[in-house]
């Protein structure tokens, strides 16, 4: 797998802007079949950093209900969210990510 393909995009929260603060702690959905030693090579990859520690969560979607209205008639369907992966990547001291601008510091 290539690094495109293991790192699907960074994940911006009120509580993981607290960790990159703090722990030096950085959140990103991977794929899912991506392992740890996968997404550390990935990151040092991509924004050239050293990291210290990979935890990876996996996260079960939502079944989702939704009622359309179309020509008169009331139409309700349910569906189901995809399944995904988290990955919580943590830095070692002296490594930053700004992952607005793409850069690493």
């Amino acid at each position: 797998m290539s690094i495109r393909e293991i790192i699907i995009k960074p994940l911006f929260t009120e509580k993981m802007s607290q960790l990159e603060d703090t722990q030096r702690k950085y959140a990103f959905q991977v794929d899912n079949s991506a392992n740890k030693i996968e997404i550390k090579f990935a990151v040092e990859k991509k924004f050239d950093v050293e990291v210290e520690k990979v935890a990876t969560m996996n996260r079960m979607g939502k079944a989702k209900q939704m009622t359309v209205r179309s020509g008169g008639k009331t139409i309700r369907t349910s569906g189901h969210r995809s399944d995904w992966k988290k990955a919580v990547v943590t830095l070692k001291e002296g490594s930053t990510i700004d992952l607005v601008r793409g850069e690493a510091g």
